[in-house]
């Protein structure tokens, strides 16, 4: 018998005339590990949360879900609870106590569990997930990765039978996001708990999965082996195969022959079979855009933060200049400071020492908010700070009454079709759509984004591009913190590694990534062993495509 049995599933939101889900049906059996596929706003959260009943959104549904044969809405709450976990997009919006420990607790005692068996199953996840060390820290303190990691163990604390999986790893740098996968998959392994999961990222979440489920507009349009996945969006030429693993790019952009690889070590041996030593062109010639005798757009000097008096400094020391015109990007790790950074840059966090500079002006010199009259603009890591109107139209006619702009900017940003929706009915990505579409209403010189790719599917990252290239042509000086290295190794003129609260190193996004272990694209890591600094699926098809030229 299946796990979860979902037969034609139809749900329309209050006041919408097209269906987020339009006759979905879908099979998981018990144990399997299910990727949930698809571009942002395609159903993917909507149908998650109908397997939650008390996440379900309010609407017209149609249609049932059943768990082991029983009506999913008809079990009594305490089972719902214990035998379906799930963890969401933001870890913020799923803590709810002041410690740690409190927090794994949390949901036990919910359930009325004994004092001893709650003490042994709290001892118990400590131990498999790490978290001894801060185990009586409060929950404030933690980073974005330790929040995400302690909402699983939570939930698994309960043992669910079922971990559903919201895009977790959203607001996680790659190598904290790695790790969680990494536990997710030895939850699935080892206790044998179905996983349902939602991503964006599909570089490790594919090669662990038993099947991938691509959505599109409501409808499942997709449903084969992870293997399979990418050939059948290849030939159908769908949006979802820019999002696919590096390794299953490449091979289907260069005509590969035989079975495609998936994972990183399988890119690698198909790549040192099909080019064998020497190669013949082992690196891309390099570009500098950027020569550093530039005027700078932004200046920080010996600039240096702290929360409160008696905490450790968040920025010690930040020395950095980036030029006009560029397109710079800051990565690092969570909780390293990089959102402290721009919120420095905007008055926001005041440092109490050093100097921030704007256009050669020192923003202290900006009187009565002319540093964001056409000058400084920010889109903020959660959009919803920027929406406070009951429409997104409303929202933007916030900044302009000028009904040809807004036409313009939500053109440019795709959410035509949702301006007259509340903000809080749009998915993740489609929010971060419409706060970026605010933003540039502004028309700044210099924008700061934070984590503007998170949330947004692969086919809107190219779209994003596009704006930002578009922004660029006109002269305006893009600042992003992301932890998309991919994003950022393709569109990036200068990235700047955050650390320890100082920006340590900046360099060509072919240099930085091609000089990382860790730190790098799947792409690198896949085609090192034959290519020099080829960071993106694109330039490692190029250098295959040029040595197989050579060879011939």
């Amino acid at each position: 018998m299946a796990n979860i049995q979902i037969e034609n599933l139809t749900f329309t939101y209050p006041g919408r005339e097209r269906p987020a889900l339009k006759g979905v049906s879908l099979s998981i059996r018990q144990g399997e590990y299910v990727a949930l596929c698809g571009r942002s706003g395609s159903g993917k959260t909507t149908l998650l949360r109908h397997l939650k009943p008390v996440l379900a959104p309010h609407g017209k549904a149609s249609g049932t879900v059943t768990l082991d044969g029983t009506d999913i809405g008809d079990l009594p709450q305490r089972d719902q609870a214990a035998r379906i976990g799930y963890v969401m997009q933001n870890p913020d919006d799923q803590i709810v106590t002041d410690k740690v420990w409190h927090e794994l607790a949390f949901g036990l005692e919910s359930l009325g569990c004994p004092q001893k068996t709650m003490r042994a199953r709290v001892a118990e996840m400590a131990c498999y997930f790490g978290i001894q060390d801060w185990f009586h820290r409060d929950v404030a303190e933690l980073s974005g990765g330790q929040k995400q990691l302690l909402n699983l163990a939570s939930v698994m604390a309960m043992q669910p039978e079922i971990l559903i999986l919201d895009e977790p790893t959203s607001q996680l740098d790659p190598i904290a996001a790695s790790d969680f996968l990494n536990t997710v998959r030895k939850i699935n392994l080892e206790l044998g708990t179905t996983v349902l999961i939602s991503e964006h990222r599909l570089e490790e979440i594919l090669p662990a999965a038993d099947r991938a489920v691509v959505m599109e507009q409501g409808e499942l349009v997709a449903d084969a082996a992870p293997r399979d996945i990418g050939r059948i969006l290849f030939e159908q030429n769908h949006p979802m195969f820019a999002a696919m693993p590096a390794s299953v790019r490449t091979f289907f952009a260069v005509g590969g022959v035989g079975e495609c690889p998936l994972t990183v070590r399988e890119g690698r041996q198909w790549l040192e079979s099909a080019i064998p030593e020497p190669v013949r062109v082992p690196e891309l010639p390099g570009k500098v855009t950027f020569t550093g005798e530039e005027p700078a757009a932004l200046t920080i000097r010996e600039a240096w933060f702290r929360y409160e008096k008696d905490t450790p400094d968040i920025l010690r020391g930040v020395d950095v200049s980036i030029p006009e015109g560029s397109f710079f990007a800051i990565v690092g790790g969570n909780g390293a400071g990089k959102s402290t950074l721009l919120k420095s840059v905007c008055g926001i966090c005041r440092p109490y020492r050093g100097k921030i500079s704007v256009f050669g002006k020192n923003v202290e010199k900006y009187k009565n908010g002319s540093l964001f009259d056409h000058c400084l603009a920010m889109l903020p890591q959660d959009p919803k700070c920027l929406f406070v109107g009951k429409t997104l139209r409303a929202d933007l006619e916030e900044m302009t009454k000028d009904p040809e702009k807004i036409a313009q900017a939500a053109e440019l940003c795709q959410v035509t079709h949702l301006l007259d929706s509340h903000p809080y009915d749009l998915s993740g990505g489609e929010q971060q759509r419409g706060a970026l579409a605010k933003v540039l209403l502004t028309e700044p010189k210099l924008l700061l984004l934070d984590e503007p790719t998170k949330g947004i599917d692969s086919f809107f990252k190219d779209k994003l591009a596009g704006v930002l290239a578009q922004l660029r042509f006109r002269g305006v000086t893009i600042v992003m913190v992301s932890h998309d290295v991919e994003f950022c190794a393709k569109y990036a003129d200068l990235v700047g590694m955050f650390f320890d609260g100082q920006m340590l190193t900046t360099d060509t996004p072919r240099s930085f990534f091609g000089g990382n272990s860790f730190y790098t694209t799947t792409a690198n890591r896949m085609s090192r062993h034959r290519f020099r600094n080829a960071v993106t699926a694109e330039d490692v098809a190029e250098l295959f495509q040029k040595n197989q030229e050579e060879k011939a």
